[in-house]
């Protein structure tokens, strides 16, 4: 399988360890070059976004109705087997529950989950765009097709942005998004759910509190399950990655990778509260 990944070389001293970008339901590498890739690579890391098979540039559009989360496990392995060495993962949506799986079978020197589902699946979900879209769920169903749910501009809005971003970019990406698998979203709600107990993986857990898809308990059940602590960035929706403070997310992220350097250097366990007041400074 053909996949294609967005790279990005670091500028300055160099961060020890890559950072993987995996990008969620009907998304792909696109929505991490927008913002994200330039933001860590200017400060020092190398970056690397993967187009999931049957995503963007990568080959298996034609089977990706029936693609299992199992299989973008996979992809994710076969881009770590052609890294320099072992990236930290950061996921957003399908994209964390995509990294909770892969995690169960392999390590990484971190990992970071931005509004991903909970080990329990996605069921509430489910039953959200159930209750605010019915007929596009109905269709959904019919069809084993997820596109009905961002139909159009302001359904994706709806789903994944805030009521204040422009329209503008809005449209922009409403055009680059795609179809997903129906096996895949199968997989989140009930058929292949993570198993924490098997990850030791030290992960953030974020979310977003504009978020329409994923609540606040589910992020909070998520951190739970890797006994951490859930932190909700304010004034940002699910794609949290493209919203107007985008940089929050960033920033925060960032501090943690740089916290968890800092305390590997020392040989001092980082906290929660450490990575917050690093973020705050």
């Amino acid at each position: 399988m053909k996949l294609d990944v967005i790279s990005k070389q670091p500028v300055g001293d160099r961060h020890a360890a890559p950072l993987l970008f995996i990008h969620g339901m009907m998304h792909g590498a696109w929505c991490w070059d927008v913002h994200f890739l330039d933001f860590f690579a200017r400060r020092g890391f190398a970056v690397h976004a993967v187009d999931l098979r049957g995503h963007g540039r990568s080959e298996g559009r034609d089977k990706l109705r029936w693609t299992r989360i199992a299989d973008y496990v996979e992809d994710v392995a076969e881009v770590v087997r052609h890294l320099p060495a072992p990236p930290i993962l950061i996921g957003h949506s399908m994209g964390g529950f995509i990294i909770q799986k892969y995690l169960e079978r392999a390590e990484a020197p971190g990992a970071v989950l931005l509004s991903s589902p909970p080990p329990s699946g996605l069921l509430p979900t489910a039953l959200r765009i159930a209750l605010r879209r019915p007929l596009a769920f109905a269709q959904t169903n019919l069809t084993f097709s997820l596109r009905s749910v961002i139909a159009t501009p302001q359904m994706a809005r709806e789903a994944f942005f805030s009521p204040d971003l422009p329209d503008e970019p809005l449209a922009a990406y409403w055009s680059l998004m795609q179809d997903e698998s129906y096996r895949a979203f199968l997989d989140m709600v009930a058929l292949d759910l993570p198993r924490p107990e098997k990850v030791t993986t030290p992960i953030l857990v974020l979310g977003a509190a504009r978020d329409n898809m994923l609540a606040p308990a589910q992020i909070e059940a998520t951190a739970h399950a890797y006994h951490t602590t859930a932190e909700i960035i304010p004034d940002v929706a699910h794609d949290s990655m493209l919203e107007d403070r985008w940089w929050s997310v960033a920033a925060r992220i960032l501090a943690w990778l740089e916290a968890r350097e800092a305390s590997r250097a020392t040989g001092r366990t980082t906290t929660a509260a450490d990575t917050t007041r690093s973020t705050r400074r």
